[in-house]
């Protein structure tokens, strides 16, 4: 499981001086190529979206010529760089294997700006990582169309009453609320995300933000004046001054994706955004003498 910057800095600290990583340089091949040159500490692997020969874990990894560019190449995706000598046995990197299993890699995935090492088995080599799998986890999360919250209130033909409880909750779907599950493949690369909504941030319309960590509870005519349990709201002015007489608002989603790349051992989380429009009609009560 690759073990983000800040997670091993401290733990590499002292162990030895990491070089910052060297990105490839596009066209020829990687042993020969200026940003490809292993340094006296590190030995370098350059991946790329097409592999055409996995370079062992141990040396130099040819660099790849992508499919229909013939002698052009791009930069990499994720630059692999073997940790020689290895840093000590307590260093998280090592994920409890030991030097006889394998070998522990410093990864610099440029296209995401993530950083930080990773333990690669023996036999396998760091070839497999051909792309950030980062970047193919988000492409199975565009796969799931994910949508903003399916806002059931306040409901667009509602009418509130300033100073009475409203009551906010979403109809929770696999798009809209999750989870969603999805897998992309690409670059030799097969990931598998699952998303859901963590929160809600729903913004009233009238200069109030409520943060709402779960779908909320839905209204019943028993429930009576109560205050909602979970995600509430009480107007405290009409909405006779707005356009339409209503408070104009958004709900905003803010969905975790949990991601993993089995074959690499790699895997990570991110969060993404969805949004959708709500309004509320507010009026004062109406007293009759």
């Amino acid at each position: 499981m690759l073990k983000r910057a800040a997670a091993t800095t401290a733990a590499l600290a002292g162990a030895l001086v990491l070089a910052p990583a060297a990105h490839a340089y596009g066209g020829g091949s990687g042993v020969g190529t200026p940003g490809c040159k292993g340094a006296t500490m590190f030995v370098k692997v350059c991946a790329e979206e097409t592999v055409s020969t996995p370079p062992s874990g141990g040396g130099h990894g040819a660099k790849a010529t992508p499919a229909g560019t013939p002698g052009s190449g791009s930069k990499p995706h994720c630059e692999y760089t073997k940790l020689d000598p290895p840093p000590p046995p307590e260093n998280l990197g090592w994920e409890g294997h030991t030097a006889k299993d394998g070998a522990v890699y410093q990864v610099n995935c440029p296209d995401s700006g993530r950083v930080g090492v990773t333990f690669v088995p023996n036999g396998t080599g760091p070839a497999a990582p051909t792309i950030d799998p980062e970047l193919v986890a988000r492409r199975a999360v565009d796969s799931m169309r994910l949508v903003g919250p399916k806002v059931a209130s306040p409901r667009t033909a509602g009418k509130y009453v300033v100073g009475m409880p409203m009551w906010m909750w979403v109809t929770r779907s696999t798009s809209s609320y999750g989870p969603a599950t999805a897998t992309a493949t690409a670059g030799g690369v097969t990931v598998t995300a699952t998303a859901k909504v963590a929160a809600i941030r729903w913004d009233m319309g009238d200069g109030t933000i409520v943060t709402c960590h779960g779908p909320g509870t839905p209204y019943s005519a028993d429930r009576g004046k109560a205050l909602s349990p979970d995600c509430g709201h009480r107007y405290v002015r009409s909405a006779a001054d707005q356009p339409d007489g209503r408070y104009k608002g958004t709900a905003t989603a803010t969905w975790t994706v949990t991601w993993t790349a089995p074959a690499l051992n790699d895997g990570g989380e991110f969060t993404e955004t969805r949004q959708t429009a709500l309004s509320a009609r507010v009026g004062e009560v109406q007293v009759l003498n």
